[in-house]
């Protein structure tokens, strides 16, 4: 027996087994591999062998930090590989995967703390910590956007990430540019699962009116749709009969506007299933019916894909769509994306518009709108190539990939400068053929196993790891707490100190956001009198397009104001009557919103004023050492409520973003309906008329309306963060100062356990 077994039986305050484990000879080397029958042999009694065995778990699913980790190994498996010998990915992945199955270990000692308190008398204490329990789950999936034309390789790349060769056949995701295609693991089951999400059946009769009667000689998108999904039939048909239920018979869900759920054993069968789903077919008329027209969202979820455990691939159409719930979504989606890739051919990487475009689009969203932090861009078929030597073929390869890696940095600083402030931004190159099949190529020829790399730290789940066990052992620190007497007169005192803090830490905070209120009043103000001046420009650069006359605009601009006032130019471009009018108001602020809710969520006014509020219960600790438990449990709530702050300011930020243009679309929904009726001789000029003039009317209330309207939810955010830290502290303080319970079961063994864990994981962060 060695002193590493003596002191672990002693901190786990099993010392009565040490003399036990001296008779066996147990050293550090078999304490790691005792099996289930040898604890039992060795701890009869149940007790004692259930504390061990909880201990024993945590301890080897995240080792200690001390050296004697590199010690143990003379039972390991010879197949393990040293951390010295692993690469910054391999490390990470095991890490990851060693801490989700500490987590696990942790999530069983709550719940059985919770079953404990069920046992207990219903009181409001009772209750409350119960759901702080049930509030310690919040994580939520990291997305990553990946955008790109049809044929740029999306498929083939989503196939070599996953690592699944017969997912998504070529060419096939979103090629109807509408459907949101999502790829993410199956943490609940081994099968290969589809769930598919419909629009409406009121939106489709709608968006089928609009096509009936507004649909443009050159509109190839919709006559796709259309033909997808009925074939020949919607040219002769009417709206009504299009909505016979004949057309949806493979698919009543579609009618209930419930979801279609398939389940199959292989990639290969799934796949097989959702294409008609998903993708617009190259096959002849008499093809099998397509539904993707009526489809918002495509989730597929894989097993066995740790890579992907809280990670989302998100395939994006590039513009959004003109039905309204795809669109929401598709906006909803880019706003939620930390990290977008967008996808190119190599050959056409610098020259690709729709690539470009995309950015240009979906910037605001990504932006000031959204919290995206990094933008990849991937230039796919780097190995397409005439030469037909292995060697020569590498060379040319390897040139190539730095040209574009060079060309598209220079690309993106002289198109989107402002953007460097706000995303990291890197290029990738990555072989025609799929990385899984063509296992003799370098890293430096195809860049597929850093993109995983790059998956891998966003599915880090230290710091989860770290809030989850840290709430716990407030919480556990709590019930422990509450079993003492005899304490009244420090709880008072403790109580008014902690009430007096907190008063004065929310007048600081106030007084720092009205602060942050007064500096965007003061830039709106400037962008409320250029919107003012120039929006009669602007307006005539939408309503009279170069290129575009008469009968050629008349039916782009009648959609338009059916549309909202979104249409499709000449040129492909998606355009916004609404965003152009707001374009001076949101350039005002652009600026300094940035600097405020930065996306990386490490600075910003914001984010230094929370961080800054302090109720200093951990200097407290010292004098009021006999609520020492309670005042831990304070300063983890405190902590956890942070970061919940946090995750409010950067949902909120996006709504106090987009209010300046939800405004304006707010005032121009009149005119847009008055345009929407004219008809006749003349009605192009007449809807013309109708909205230059509304506008000319609006324009001096219009867009102080869209100023007034952005405060107030600058101001409601305000709001939310002042009363939900008084609130939340101010319950969390009464009820862990006023309240003794000496029923509450005795949990300083599992108290015990979680500091030892979070020791462990401070001593220990991810891998880089």
């Amino acid at each position: 027996m060695d002193d590493f077994v003596r002191n672990k039986l002693s901190e786990w305050g099993l010392s009565m087994l040490i003399e036990t484990f001296k008779d066996q000879e147990i050293n550090e080397g078999h304490f790691y591999n005792l099996e289930d029958e040898e604890i039992k042999e060795l701890i009869p009694k149940v007790g004692p062998r259930k504390t061990f065995k909880r201990q024993f778990k945590l301890l080897k699913v995240l080792p200690s930090t001390s050296e004697a980790n590199d010690t143990r190994n003379m039972d390991m498996d010879p197949r393990e590989e040293s951390s010295q010998c692993q690469s910054p990915s391999v490390k990470r992945k095991r890490y990851n995967s060693a801490t989700e199955e500490s987590m696990c270990t942790v999530k069983d000692i709550m719940k059985e703390v919770e079953m404990k308190l069920q046992n207990e008398e219903k009181t409001k204490l009772n209750g409350f910590l119960k759901n702080k329990i049930s509030d310690l789950e919040t994580r939520k999936r990291k997305l990553v956007g990946v955008f790109g034309r049809t044929g740029a390789g999306k498929s083939s790349l989503i196939n070599a990430i996953v690592g699944e060769k017969n997912l998504l056949p070529s060419g096939s995701v979103c090629a109807c540019t509408s459907v949101t295609f999502k790829v993410e693991a199956n943490n609940d089951s081994k099968k290969y699962e589809a769930e598919i999400e419909f629009i409406k059946k009121e939106d489709w009769k709608e968006e089928l009116w609009f096509y009936k009667n507004l649909l443009d000689d050159d509109d190839d998108d919709a006559r796709e749709k259309l033909t997808a999904l009925y074939r020949e039939d919607w040219k002769s048909k009417s709206v009504e009969e299009l909505m016979d239920r004949k057309y949806f018979r493979e698919i009543p869900e579609f009618l209930t506007w419930n979801k279609k759920t398939l389940k199959c054993e292989s990639a290969e069968e799934l796949s097989d299933k959702i294409v008609k789903y998903v993708s617009a077919s190259n096959e002849e008329e008499d093809a099998v019916r397509q539904y993707w027209p009526l489809v918002e969202c495509v989730t597929v979820r894989l097993p066995n894909k740790d890579l992907l455990q809280h990670v989302t691939l998100v395939d994006l159409p590039g513009n959004g769509d003109r039905n309204k719930s795809r669109d929401n979504m598709w906006k909803k989606m880019v706003g939620s994306c930390s990290t977008v890739w967008i996808v190119a051919d190599i050959n056409r990487a610098v020259a690709e518009k729709e690539a470009w475009e995309i950015l240009q689009n979906a910037n605001s969203l990504m932006g000031n709108g959204g919290e995206c932090q990094r933008i990849h861009f991937i230039c796919t078929k780097s190995d397409d190539v005439g030469v037909q030597s292995g060697a020569a073929v590498r060379d040319v390869v390897l040139k190539r990939n730095q040209v574009a890696k060079r060309k598209v940095n220079a690309e993106f600083k002289k198109q989107y400068p402002q953007c460097s402030k706000q995303f990291s931004f890197e290029v990738f190159t990555v072989s025609r053929n799929e990385f899984i099949e063509r296992k003799h190529l370098q890293p430096d020829e195809t860049e597929i196993p850093k993109l995983r790399d790059v998956l891998q730290s966003l599915n880090n789940n230290h710091s989860e790891a770290l809030n989850y066990v840290s709430g716990a052992r407030g919480i556990l620190s709590l019930i422990q707490g509450t079993r003492c007497r005899g304490v009244a007169d420090s709880k008072m005192q403790a109580f008014s100190i902690l009430e007096e803090k907190m008063r004065h830490e929310l007048k600081v905070l106030q007084k720092t956001i009205n602060e942050i209120y007064r500096t965007f009043e003061r830039c709106l103000t400037e962008g409320v009198k250029e919107s003012q001046h120039s929006c009669k420009g602007h307006l005539k650069s939408l309503l009279h397009p170069v290129g575009k006359k008469g009968s050629a605009f008349h039916k782009t601009l009648k959609f338009a104001v059916k549309n909202n006032g979104v249409f499709k130019a000449k040129n492909g471009r998606k355009k916004n009557i609404n965003m152009t009018l707001s374009s001076k108001l949101t350039g005002s602020i652009d600026e300094e919103f940035r600097m405020t809710f930065p996306n990386e969520d490490k600075s910003g006014p914001f984010k230094d004023a929370i961080d800054s509020f302090s109720l200093d219960t951990e200097g407290m600790i010292k004098t009021y050492k006999d609520v020492d438990l309670q005042l831990h449990f304070l300063k983890t709530e405190e902590d956890k409520l942070k970061t919940k702050l946090q995750k409010i300011i950067r949902e909120d930020k996006k709504t106090v973003y987009s209010s300046l243009t939800a405004t304006i679309e707010e005032n121009m929904q009149k005119c847009y309906t008055d345009a929407a009726k004219i008809t006749g001789v003349g009605s192009l000029e007449n809807m013309r008329r109708t909205i230059t003039d509304h506008v000319h009317d609006k324009k001096d209330t219009m867009f102080q309306m869209a100023k007034d309207n952005m405060l107030k939810q600058l101001n409601k955010l305000k709001e939310k963060i002042l009363e939900t830290l008084e609130e939340t502290l101010m319950e969390s303080i009464e009820l862990s100062l006023w309240t003794d319970d000496c029923s509450f079961p005795d949990v300083s063994g599992e108290l015990d356990m979680m500091e030892t864990f979070y020791s462990q994981l401070e001593a220990n962060p991810n891998p880089n």
